[in-house]
């Protein structure tokens, strides 16, 4: 995602839906004039702790992507990493990232696909967690090209590319241990369940991880969409 976007010094990028703000570090790192966005006010604590200690200026806000908090071409690249797909309304997302990037300012965004391990992983969690509300597209569409044309096509000349990110664990027991103790889904579905459906997730997890083991590892190999964009 840097590469392809290629910062530069006094660049004003905005990381939408930045999470604890990793890519927005890598930005920052190479030399781009960084925003970071996101809903949850946890995350952007830790981000702003994380990008003091590693001596980067960042400005790091809570606001939400469907209803950003900035003006009209203020940014000349936009990137998220698996975060916009999240958010419930993808209309709306949709045309603030048309609204807020520069004419001609470049976008690019992550998505998980609807046939990779992590859509896999969300419908696990169907199974422990309550009902989503009716109606509610799903995160995994953004990862499909017609879906994302269809949503960013008339503001931007688009382009996709697929690729997969293998992520490695010696056993499904350490990967349980990674993602019940980061922020994110599991830890929070899992802090929602009794002691008795914490233990029942736990055994279902390590059971779908064992399944990807390779050898002496587990390889979960999670395809991805980038779709990018240069708008009108």
């Amino acid at each position: 995602m840097i590469a392809t976007l290629e910062p530069r010094p006094n660049m004003a990028r905005l990381d939408a839906a930045c999470g604890t703000g990793e890519l927005a570090f890598r930005a920052a790192a190479a030399g781009a004039t960084v925003t970071g966005l996101d809903f949850a006010a946890s995350l952007v604590d830790t981000a702003r702790r994380a990008a003091a200690a590693r001596g980067l200026d960042i400005r790091f806000d809570v606001g939400d992507a469907e209803a950003m908090p900035y003006g009209d071409g203020a940014f000349a690249v936009i990137s998220s990493t698996f975060g916009c797909m999240f958010a419930r309304d993808h209309a709306a997302v949709a045309r603030e990232l048309a609204r807020v990037v520069q004419p001609a300012g470049r976008l690019a965004l992550a998505a998980w696909t609807p046939d990779s391990t992590v859509a896999d992983l969300f419908r696990l969690f169907a199974r422990f967690g309550p009902p989503l509300p009716a109606g509610l597209p799903s995160p995994f569409d953004w990862g499909d090209e017609t879906y994302g044309a269809t949503l960013l096509g008339d503001a931007s000349e688009l382009s996709f590319e697929h690729h997969e990110t293998a992520l490695r664990a010696p056993s499904g027991e350490e990967d349980w241990d990674l993602f019940s103790s980061a922020p994110g889904p599991l830890k929070a579905l899992a802090a929602s369940l009794d002691d008795h459906g914490r233990a029942k997730l736990r055994e279902t997890w390590i059971r779908w991880a064992e399944g990807m083991r390779q050898g002496a590892e587990i390889v979960n190999r999670r395809a991805y969409l980038l779709t990018l964009g240069t708008r009108h």
